[in-house]
């Protein structure tokens, strides 16, 4: 698709996870090498890896995982990935791991996604952690548009975006073929002015 003509914002400037992000209750930073046993722990489980593209992971495949995410810290060019560890600022313990994709500086377009031990789940830290993301897209990279795709079946993925007031905008049937079947896709997404919307209602509570 070509780049939009006629007046339009500039592109996005680069950005860098030059240091650790905080928020309430966490703290974004970039992956490490010596986090390799705290992502392992949850790539090698079947669960937390049934609705994604791969895993689980033994550990040659964790360090070669890890290995890679220590190195996506920069978004400067489309088809970049930023991705962050996710550790509890109270007890230092990682949890998980986001991801940050700039999808088209042209169309000004990302995606996010995210993957979390479930000895975490259910206390928010995923909601959490991708709400920064969302504020990272549209406010550092001052991006039009930010969306996630997910599996049809993972219902819990999608309460995740919903709280984060993303929009459940296609639902594409037997869009995939994953572990011997073919399974549904779903795109959730948000714009920046729902953004501002959103983050200014939310100021007055």
């Amino acid at each position: 698709m070509p780049p939009p003509t006629g007046p339009a914002a500039p592109p996005p400037p680069t950005y860098t996870a030059d240091r650790p992000i905080h928020t309430e209750r966490l703290e974004l930073r970039p992956v490490r090498t010596d986090d390799f046993a705290a992502i392992h722990a949850y790539q090698r489980l079947p669960d937390v890896c049934r609705y994604l593209y791969w895993g689980p992971l033994d550990e040659a495949g964790s360090r070669a995982s890890v290995a890679t995410k220590t190195t996506r810290t920069t978004l400067r060019e489309d088809g970049d990935v930023l991705q962050l560890a996710v550790v509890v600022r109270e007890t230092g313990v990682l949890v998980g791991d986001v991801t940050f994709f700039l999808v088209s500086r042209a169309h000004r377009k990302g995606g996010i996604g995210y993957v979390f031990h479930p000895d975490h789940a259910g206390l928010g830290y995923a909601t959490e952690a991708s709400r920064e993301l969302l504020r990272i897209g549209f406010e550092e990279l001052r991006l039009h548009r930010v969306q996630a795709e997910l599996d049809g079946r993972n219902t819990a993925s999608a309460r995740v975006l919903e709280r984060l007031g993303m929009r459940r905008e296609g639902h594409l049937r037997e869009n995939e073929f994953l572990d011997g079947e073919w399974s549904d896709e779903v795109i959730y997404a948000m714009l920046a002015r729902e953004w501002r919307a959103r983050e200014a209602e939310r100021a007055t509570r």
